[in-house]
């Protein structure tokens, strides 16, 4: 059987692999769609809450901000902090070691994911000795 265009309506998505307080759900998947080389996902993470420190292996990541403040913490002790708003695009480069956290102590922030592999590939890091996520706000 060919192939079709396929909708994804938000019930049809199921719940994937996330880091720390995140919530990820499997939108475009093999699974799903019966997508080979792309997998997309919705995450949400709520008010004050952080991401496990973590990287995605071999996969080039990269996520779209639809509402939100979201930081981003990157580099060897997470020293690189990254603002992203509603309407940024971030690229995250395979086995980069990265810490989401909303920014905001009271509202959800809402991600597209989208990675360059079907594999789940998630792998939760410990945290760089004395590192804490800021408080939000």
């Amino acid at each position: 059987m060919e192939a079709d265009l396929r909708v994804v309506s938000p019930s049809d998505r199921a719940a994937d692999v996330a880091s720390g307080a995140m919530r990820r759900e499997a939108a475009v998947s093999k699974d799903l769609v019966g997508a080979e080389r792309l997998w997309m996902g919705y995450v949400e993470l709520d008010g004050g809450m952080v991401s496990a420190v973590h990287h995605h292996g071999e996969a080039e990541s990269v996520i779209y901000l639809i509402s939100g403040e979201a930081r981003f913490f990157s580099g060897p002790s997470l020293e690189r902090e990254h603002v992203a708003r509603a309407g940024d695009f971030i690229w995250v480069p395979p086995h980069v070691v990265h810490v989401e956290m909303n920014a905001s102590a009271t509202e959800r922030i809402r991600m597209v994911v989208a990675r360059s592999t079907q594999e789940t590939l998630v792998f939760n890091v410990p945290a760089p000795e004395g590192w804490s996520p800021p408080a939000p706000g």
